[in-house]
């Protein structure tokens, strides 16, 4: 009787094992087959399409958010600080009487950063025209930043090539070259020739402010990628909403 039970018992068990396994293939197809339909339904042209809309509001909405007055300085996340060998000495540098030098070279690096936001739009845009199909299709299907992620990987160099300029002017206009040079130039003690990281000339501030404006913009650009893809709300297109309404 009790070989009977223990037989009966393993057929119940083998053939609930077997009604999961199956029916978790069917679910599995079932959403394989309305992923692919949904897929399917858009149109190549559509899909694209959508995805360099996604990026023309994001772009447009990044330079607004950072091209204007304290859109770099009082936003926590892209901050321009000071450089990492600089801010090592920063209380040294307050202690001898420097603060406000530090705080005027710091508030500089970010005023050339939002001058300079306003004109990346036009090259942003220029690379938007070039993306394929196949990136688009990898992209709508990719993280919350996917196209952030492509379009730095595709541009980040020639943004840095065509970005310097018009850093290099906004520094000029704020002063940014002069006030680093007066910060380190009052250091005690003979300035920079006794600092630990050498010589004056093996810091380029420009290439600083250009990589740090260019992480400012990427990340802002990401941030409104992520929702328009999370948030109905920030889809202000109907093809927005059609692509990312999934």
């Amino acid at each position: 009787m009790k070989i009977r039970n223990l037989v009966i018992s393993g057929i119940v068990v083998c053939a609930m094992l077997l009604m999961s396994t199956v029916v978790s293939a069917q679910v599995g197809n079932i959403l394989d087959r309305l992923g692919k339909g949904k897929q399917d339904s858009l149109g190549n042209d559509k899909i694209v399409s959508g995805l360099k809309e996604a990026l023309q509001v994001g772009a447009g909405n990044a330079v607004s958010l950072t091209g204007k007055t304290d859109g770099y300085f009082r936003n926590e996340a892209i901050k321009i600080l000071l450089p990492e060998k600089v801010r090592s000495l920063e209380k040294g540098l307050r202690a001898a009487g420097l603060g406000k030098n530090i705080d005027d070279f710091e508030l500089s690096m970010n005023r050339a950063a939002e001058k300079a936001a306003p004109e990346a739009k036009g090259i942003f845009l220029d690379a938007i025209r070039g993306m394929t199909l196949d990136d688009g299709r990898k992209i709508l299907t990719g993280g919350n930043t996917a196209a952030t992620d492509y379009f730095k990987g595709k541009t980040s160099a020639s943004l840095t090539t065509a970005f310097r300029p018009i850093v290099e002017k906004a520094m000029e206009d704020t002063e940014v070259t002069r006030r680093y040079n007066q910060l380190m130039g009052g250091l005690p003690m003979g300035g920079l020739a006794n600092l630990p990281f050498g010589a004056k000339d093996s810091f380029d501030i420009t290439d600083y402010v250009v990589s740090k404006s260019l992480d400012g913009l990427f990340y802002v650009l990401g941030e409104e990628e992520r929702k328009i893809r999370t948030d109905p709300a920030a889809r202000v297109t109907g093809l927005l909403k059609e692509v990312f309404g999934r």
